[in-house]
């Protein structure tokens, strides 16, 4: 059993990333995105959940950056480590609340 587990739309939001990425290059895409290093962070999370980042919900989450730009969502108190999204950081605010709400 591994040390986290997806939220449904967190899977989509990898290939939603990709498929952004893809549009110009896909080598690049599968270079850059997120998926290329998310299980590499989601071990470090499994095994460390106390990395902080802004409050963009009431509900309990934290975030950990990925590849400087995308933000790994997720429950430090849920076992195994529940992941609610990944979003690209520099989403306006109010849109990755809006994300995050709906994945209460």
């Amino acid at each position: 059993m591994s040390g986290y587990a997806f939220h449904a739309e967190a899977f989509a939001d990898l290939d939603e990333i990709w498929e952004y990425i893809a549009e110009d290059d896909i080598d690049a895409a599968d270079r850059y995105s997120p998926t290329s290093t998310t299980p590499f962070a989601l071990s470090l999370l499994s095994r460390t959940s106390d990395i902080d980042a802004p409050d963009l919900t009431t509900r309990s989450l934290r975030f950990h950056v990925v590849r400087r730009q995308y933000l790994i969502a997720y429950a430090p108190d849920e076992s195994p480590l529940w992941i609610v999204a990944v979003i690209h950081g520099h989403r306006d605010p109010r849109v990755m609340a809006a994300v995050l709400r709906g994945r209460e």
